[in-house]
């Protein structure tokens, strides 16, 4: 009786969406005071929270599905779609905010969910994606990944995503042509484009995504075309010249993960100690990312190298990107790390599954794992054995670490050696800087990243609510055993610990790591300064208040 009353006063399709809505208003609610609280335990707190969305909203959408074919609402799907707006990036880019109303895209669709942030389950992380695509995040956090979830999306559906981007291009820029990227990055130099992603996000995932791998350009990101891209291996006399398909057929591909960091990583923190010279990056330039392609060793070998040659000491990479001199970015390594077999370098044609972003190196990029991003050289058409290192500018006068007293006037480029392998980092990724943050029993969760260079592990992670005076070991999370064809260590350890604290405190966090060979970062930044602010790698220091107890 009840269901024939439902069936006449209103279609069930609707009852059964309304259900979705009131579920999901509710619980989201329920959980709006807490969306502030972005620390303690929050992390897990918004897994649960998105999980009852969805728990929520499953059974209505569940009873929806299940209904007779006559009974739901067969709209005509193909009118719809030809009467909405189509919305370039740029469009949905100019609402990133609550003033301006939030958009965001995701697939071929655009949405307005300025009436949904407020009471998003996971917190404002939700506003990261503000002004462009979500598709990322909803990669990185697989609670959005059901169809309820969706459904409730559509509700804020207000147009179509453009093929194509309307900017006009100016053919006189050589920057013209770059890829799009997502909105969230914090840019450190639009041309060239560097940039990195939010800390709020860097560790939240063991393999950070492509979307949000930070960015390290030097010159244009080239357009290649692949059908005439050739890499060019050059060994004594003998030039080898190989499609991508050439490469893919001829040898055995295998999959590296590895971290890949620059060599300004925290450099911001170094400059204010004293002044350096660079891009100022914060604690996110790094990444770790499961490259395939196939071994260097394999391609030289092939093309006949001799390894016991006392004359091939380097090999050197050299990128398409190019300035309006058409010299092009370069690097090099020694014969012994490309030639080692347990050194795993490969040159990578696929990260993390799918062809390598433009941005990343495509179609082939030097995998040089445990190496300063530096050297890890993207979009490689040529690779040379040779009795010296390579002659580009970024190999033989930049990426050199000097002495604290050394100053521009008396710094030796020529002699001074190149940055190959890294030392060991750690850095905090949550509380943020001067957050204020809620503890939970007397605790605070912190969490964050360690790596160092060379395969070497990492054994221990010490981390500190008092500046320094007491420490606490914090939970190790590693990548999983056997999980590709790497010999050694060469991805980093993510590690999360409560720590003690008093409600109305001002507290300072710290970590810092020890890797395999019990090296142990620094605690200052005064023993490593150097004009370039490289290798920032001293105990990381986080303010933070802890709120009152009402």
């Amino acid at each position: 009786m009840a269901l024939q009353l439902i069936k006449k006063s209103m279609p069930y399709s609707k009852v059964a969406l309304h259900m979705t809505r009131v579920s999901s208003v509710r619980l989201t609610s329920a959980y709006s005071n807490n969306s502030g609280r972005s620390h303690g335990h929050s992390n897990s707190s918004s897994w649960k929270k998105a999980s009852l969305v969805g728990v929520g909203g499953l059974s209505a959408y569940l009873l929806y599905k299940n209904l007779p074919d006559e009974w739901k609402i067969k709209p005509n799907v193909n009118a719809y779609a030809k009467s909405l707006p189509v919305y370039s990036a740029d469009d949905v880019a100019k609402h990133s905010t609550k003033s301006s109303g939030i958009w965001v895209s995701y697939k071929d669709s655009v949405y307005d969910i300025s009436k949904f942030v407020d009471g998003h389950p996971g917190g404002e992380k939700i506003l990261l994606g503000a002004g462009g695509p979500i598709d990322a995040f909803w990669n990185m956090y697989a609670v959005h990944q059901t169809p309820e979830v969706l459904e409730i999306l559509q509700q804020y559906k207000i147009g179509l995503l453009s093929k194509k981007d309307q900017k006009p291009v100016d053919l006189n820029d050589p920057f013209a042509n770059e890829p799009s990227r997502l909105p969230v990055f914090k840019i450190n130099s639009k041309k060239p484009f560097n940039a990195e992603p939010p800390l709020e996000v860097l560790t939240d995932s063991y393999i950070t995504p492509n979307e949000l791998f930070y960015v390290r350009n030097h010159l244009p990101v080239p357009k290649i075309d692949l059908k005439s891209y050739r890499l060019e291996v050059k060994v004594g006399k003998r030039t080898v010249k190989l499609s991508l398909d050439d490469l893919k057929k001829r040898h055995k591909p295998v999959t590296i993960t590895t971290t890949i960091q620059c060599a300004g990583n925290r450099r911001a923190e170094m400059s204010e100690y004293k002044t350096v010279k660079g891009l100022s990056w914060g604690p996110c330039a790094i990444g770790t990312a499961r490259w395939t392609g196939v071994r260097l060793r394999d391609i030289l070998l092939d093309a006949g190298i001799d390894a016991k040659d006392p004359n091939i000491k380097h090999i050197q990479f050299n990128g398409k990107d190019d300035d309006i001199t058409k010299a092009c970015y370069g690097g090099s390594i020694p014969i012994s790390k490309a030639m080692a077999p347990d050194g795993d370098v490969i040159l990578a044609y696929k990260m993390n599954g799918v062809d390598i972003p433009r941005d990343h190196g495509y179609p082939l990029r030097a995998i040089v794992p445990g190496y300063v991003g530096a050297r890890n050289v993207k979009w490689v058409h040529q690779v040379t054995a040779s009795h010296e290192e390579s002659h580009s500018h970024w190999q033989r006068n930049d990426y050199k670490a000097f002495s604290p007293s050394t100053t521009f006037e008396t710094a030796d480029y020529k002699t001074a050696p190149s940055i190959q392998e890294m030392p060991v980092i750690s850095a905090i990724s949550s509380p943020a800087v001067n957050a204020t943050v809620y503890e939970e029993q007397g605790h605070i969760e912190v969490k964050g990243y360690a790596w160092s260079g060379g395969g070497r592990d990492i054994l221990r992670v010490d981390v500190s609510s008092d500046g320094g005076k007491t420490w606490q070991a914090a939970n190790l999370t590693k990548d999983e055993p056997n999980a590709d064809d790497s010999a050694h260590c060469w991805a980093w350890t993510l590690w999360n610990v409560d720590v003690p604290v008093k409600p109305g405190q001002k507290v300072e966090l710290v970590c810092k790591a020890v890797d395999s060979a019990f090296n142990c970062q620094p605690e200052g930044m005064g023993a490593i300064w150097n004009l370039r602010g490289f290798l920032s790698n001293a105990w990381h220091r986080i303010p933070v208040t802890v709120a009152q107890d009402d």
